[in-house]
C-alpha cells in the first residue's frame, strides 16, 4: 500500500523470517557459526534458544541455506506436539521423501524405516538434518527420548544425522531433566537482542534490501525505535511497518521520533504486549 509512496520495491518490515532481509548481527552470526559446526562435524544435538521475536527461525533458515550439498535431506519439523508414533512416522516419511499417508505405522516400523533411510543416505556420502522448531512446546517428554534414539543410529565413525532443537528458554529445564539428550548436546546458542547500533543498521539494511533510502527514518526516530523495542527484531518490524503506513497516510517526507512515539502508543493500544 505504501511502497510506491516511499519508493520501495517491496515492504521492508513485513516478515523477519524472509531470508532476503537477513541481517547479520553479532549474536545471529555467532549462532550460525556454532550451529554449522555442530551440524557438519558431529553426531550430536545442537540447541538455539531465546525469547520470542529474536529471529531464531531466520537463523535456522540462513543456516540451512549455507549448508553444503551433502547435508541432505533437511527435515523441518514445525509442529512437534504429536504422539511419538505419529512423530516417528512423519520423520520417516519426510526423510524418505514420500507423501504422508493416512495410516500411522507402529513405532518399531517407523524406526526400521528411519534407520534404513539413514543408512542408505550415509552410504551415498550424505548426512540428514532434522530441525525441530518450537521444541519448548513438546508436552510429551517421551518425545525427547525418541529424538535421542535417532542419534543412537550412529554406530560407526560416520555421522548419519544432525539434530537441531529450536525453542524458547523454557526448553532448558526440560532438557535438564533428560540427561541422556543433554549429554548429546554439542552446542547451545542463546540469541540476544540487537544493540542500539545494530538496530540502526538493521533498519537501514531492510530499507536498502527493499530498494529504499536509508534516510526515511530520521536518526532520532531510530533511537526512539530502539528505546521502545529494546532491539527485538519482530517488534522493530511491527513498529517500523506501521510507521511507514501512517507516514504515507499523513503524507510525511520522513519519519521522526515524535511520529514513532505516536505510532507506538497506537500499536500498544491495538496489539497489547
Amino acid at each position: 500500500m505504501y511502497e510506491e509512496y516511499w519508493q520501495l520495491d517491496r515492504k521492508p518490515f513485513e516478515s523477519n523470517a524472509d531470508a532476503h532481509f537477513y541481517y547479520p548481527s553479532e549474536s545471529h552470526q555467532g549462532a550460525i557459526l556454532k550451529l554449522r559446526y555442530a551440524v557438519e562435524n558431529s553426531s550430536g544435538c545442537a540447541l538455539i534458544t531465546g525469547a520470542p521475536g529474536l529471529g531464531k527461525t531466520q537463523v535456522v533458515q540462513a543456516l540451512l541455506a549455507q549448508l553444503p550439498d551433502n547435508l541432505t535431506p533437511c527435515v523441518n519439523l514445525v509442529f512437534p506436539q504429536m504422539p511419538a508414533d505419529q512423530l516417528l512416522d512423519y520423520i520417516a516419511d519426510e526423510l524418505a521423501g514420500i507423501p504422508a499417508k493416512g495410516k500411522v505405522n507402529s513405532i518399531e516400523e517407523s524406526i526400521r524405516r528411519i534407520q534404513s533411510t539413514l543408512q542408505a543416505n550415509s552410504e551415498a556420502g550424505k548426512k540428514a538434518v532434522l530441525v525441530v522448531d518450537e521444541a519448548h512446546l513438546i508436552s510429551e517428554e517421551g518425545i525427547f527420548d525418541t529424538l535421542r534414539l535417532l542419534l543412537n543410529f550412529d554406530t560407526t565413525s560416520q555421522s548419519k544425522l544432525a539434530l537441531v532443537l529450536v525453542g524458547q528458554a523454557g526448553i532448558l529445564p526440560i532438557l535438564d531433566r533428560r540427561p541422556g539428550l543433554e549429554e548429546r548436546m554439542v552446542v547451545k546458542c542463546m540469541l540476544r537482542p540487537l544493540t542500539e547500533d545494530e538496530t540502526a543498521s538493521y533498519i537501514q539494511h531492510r530499507l536498502s534490501q527493499a530498494g529504499g533510502s536509508s534516510d526515511i527514518f530520521e536518526p532520532e526516530a531510530i533511537e526512539a525505535v530502539f528505546g521502545i523495542t529494546r532491539g527485538f527484531p519482530r517488534k522493530i518490524n511491527r513498529l517500523c511497518d506501521l510507521a511507514l503506513l501512517v507516514g504515507y497516510a499523513q503524507e510525511l517526507t520522513t519519519i521522526s521520533a515524535e511520529h514513532i512515539e505516536s505510532v507506538s502508543e497506537e500499536l500498544i493500544t491495538v496489539v497489547p504486549e
